[in-house]
């Protein structure tokens, strides 16, 4: 049976009347939170430029409610180099001292990843060979895991969404350093998700499963596995998986899966094989987006890094106007209807005008395309209707980054909701006023917080909707939406406004409301002085939460960073991949 941890972003408490009326005397039944082991090769770590397309394969999983042990390689060629260095200077290869020295590279991946991780919002802590807790027998440099010390891993997955480890290294009973051997992390992945009690690790590869040659090898038709045995991933795919990794997964009952970023096909090794079928060649999605902001112009850079995409063409205001990311000039175009005219797969819809913004994705939608949205305010217009535009033309609308930036909240909603009835929610989902806030309970005046959020890049240049409670409103009726499946009226949202008046005497959160009444929906958006929830209490700087509440007691939580390019980015990119998966 998989480990289930106490997610400590899921604890109970009862739902009340406004942020502050919180009654103490209900029922907690907490969350469990599945987890997931991932391992990230060097053939996929060929530098720390490929550490973002790490970084969303990791976010991928933990929108959908799992804890991830991330276990890396070092970047591509680093092993070889540290041996060498370590050989120069006097340390032949049986050397029990050069194992210290040679694992660093894969401390250094992973510390880079945590890093990476943490820019996406995402809670996260690096582990060391030594915190990890692996226990090794046999030669230093060909070593086999014979125990796991788990209790600083155990405590890491309590407190963080992503722990991510280094891979090959393990220590032997004294303490030292050892080596796993070649391809050492597959086993340091394997054997981590045997102790934690799982059925099944995932490796993640350049290749998107087990073939029954290399497939590189132009001269004939290649036939993948979806399934193979132990003995065909020994035969076929020893240079792909460890064999000592296979060996291991086999006695201790964990299957396989081999697979690539961002590609929904698979190998998945076990105790039965399949015969390999031929591959279907893959086809580019092909993507246009609208939009080249904040948002806009941190998607594009990562969509022209991804092979399986093709950006067709980028909707602006001003063709002209300098950007921070290198595109082809003649991608650019000031016509949306001749941007639709390219006929993308996808639409990508990053504009900063609600109105402009809905219309598009309408016409998106009437003509089969699929819309990926972070555009709160051209959402929640009609979002009903949009769904219904979408049905109609067997199109996808997806839209997870337009509430939460980098905190999964849709995600959370619709796990909370395909549990049971819903009775209600309460949130923080404005970034730049949670930033603003923080601030100004350090004592620092309204303009400076607000100077400050511009700098940081949370606030537009207007910030009225977020300082009015605008931003936060549309957000209630997204949410709602997923809830209740139908949102109240924008002018039915009371709204607190954050101006100079306020002189907090200590924290202060806006906090976001809304609960089923009968067959009525009430919802404000107010400013608390008094947050007495550790969930909001403890956010700082640009960080949001939220809290679903079950009809049965239950309570679900997410949290992450509610503003800025990457973790909205990170969003918009999860959103993108569903769809890419789909359709290669």
């Amino acid at each position: 049976m998989p480990l289930a941890l106490l997610d400590s972003h899921s604890l109970a408490d009862p739902l009340a009347a406004s942020a502050s009326d919180r009654s103490p005397s209900a029922v907690s039944h907490p969350a469990l939170a599945p987890v997931v082991v991932l391992k990230f090769g060097g053939s996929l770590l060929h530098s720390p430029a490929e550490i973002p397309a790490v970084v969303s394969e990791i976010y991928r999983h933990v929108r959908h409610g799992q804890k991830v042990v991330a276990v890396v390689s070092a970047f591509a060629g680093e092993t070889d180099r540290l041996l060498a260095e370590a050989r120069f200077l006097g340390a032949p290869h049986e050397n029990d001292l050069a194992p210290a020295y040679v694992s660093l590279g894969e401390v250094r991946s992973a510390a880079l990843t945590a890093v990476a991780c943490d820019r996406a919002g995402l809670s996260v802590v690096a582990l060391t060979v030594r915190e990890l807790g692996i226990v090794a027998a046999g030669p230093s440099h060909s070593a086999h895991p014979v125990a796991l010390n788990d209790g600083r891993l155990r405590e890491a997955l309590a407190a963080h969404e992503v722990v991510v480890v280094p891979g090959f290294g393990a220590v032997d009973a004294s303490g030292r350093v050892s080596l796993l051997g070649r391809g050492g992390s597959d086993l340091t992945a394997v054997y981590l998700a045997a102790e934690l009690g799982l059925d099944r690790v995932r490796l993640l590869k350049d290749v998107d499963g087990l073939y029954d040659h290399d497939p590189a090898d132009g001269s004939r038709p290649v036939l993948r596995f979806s399934k193979a045995s132990w003995d065909d991933a020994i035969e076929m795919g020893g240079v792909l998986v460890q064999p000592n990794a296979v060996e291991t997964a086999r006695a201790r009952g964990v299957e396989i899966e081999v697979a690539a970023l961002g590609r929904a096909a698979e190998t998945v090794i076990g105790d039965r094989g399949e015969a390999p079928v031929p591959v279907t060649k893959r086809r580019k999605l092909t993507v246009a987006v609208a939009g080249f902001g904040v948002v806009g112009g941190g998607v594009i850079a990562r969509l022209l890094a991804n092979p399986d995409v093709d950006v067709v063409g980028v909707l602006v205001r001003d063709v002209n106007k300098p950007r921070d990311v290198a595109v082809d000039p003649a991608l650019l175009t000031q016509d949306a209807d001749a941007l639709l005219a390219l006929k993308p797969h996808l639409l990508v819809e990053a504009l900063s005008d609600g109105s402009a913004g809905h219309a598009l994705i309408l016409k998106a939608l009437s003509s089969g395309v699929d819309v990926v949205s972070a555009n709160k305010q051209a959402i929640s217009l009609d979002v009903a209707a949009l769904h219904q535009q979408a049905r109609d033309h067997d199109a996808r609308l997806l839209y997870s980054a337009a509430v939460g930036g980098g905190s999964p909240m849709i995600e959370t909603l619709r796990r909370a909701r395909a549990a049971g009835p819903v009775a209600g929610f309460e949130a923080v989902l404005n970034g730049t006023v949670n930033f603003m806030l923080d601030r100004l309970s350090q004592g620092d005046g309204f303009d400076a917080a607000l100077d400050a959020a511009k700098r940081a890049g949370f606030a537009e240049e207007d910030s009225s909707s977020d300082l009015e409670g605008l931003d936060a409103a549309a957000k209630v009726r997204l949410l709602a939406f997923e809830a209740f499946g139908a949102a109240p009226e924008a002018e039915a949202i009371a709204r607190d406004v954050l101006g100079p008046d306020l002189v907090p005497a200590g924290p202060v959160r806006q906090i976001s409301v809304c609960r089923r009444d009968g067959e009525a929906l009430s919802a404000r958006v107010g400013l608390d002085a008094d947050p007495s929830d550790a969930l909001f209490l403890d956010l700082n700087g640009e960080r949001n939460a939220l809290k679903v509440y079950g009809e049965d007691g239950r309570v679900w939580r997410c949290r992450g960073r509610g503003a800025g390019r990457w973790p909205t980015t990170e969003s918009v990119l999860a959103d993108v991949g569903d769809i890419l998966r789909l359709r290669i």
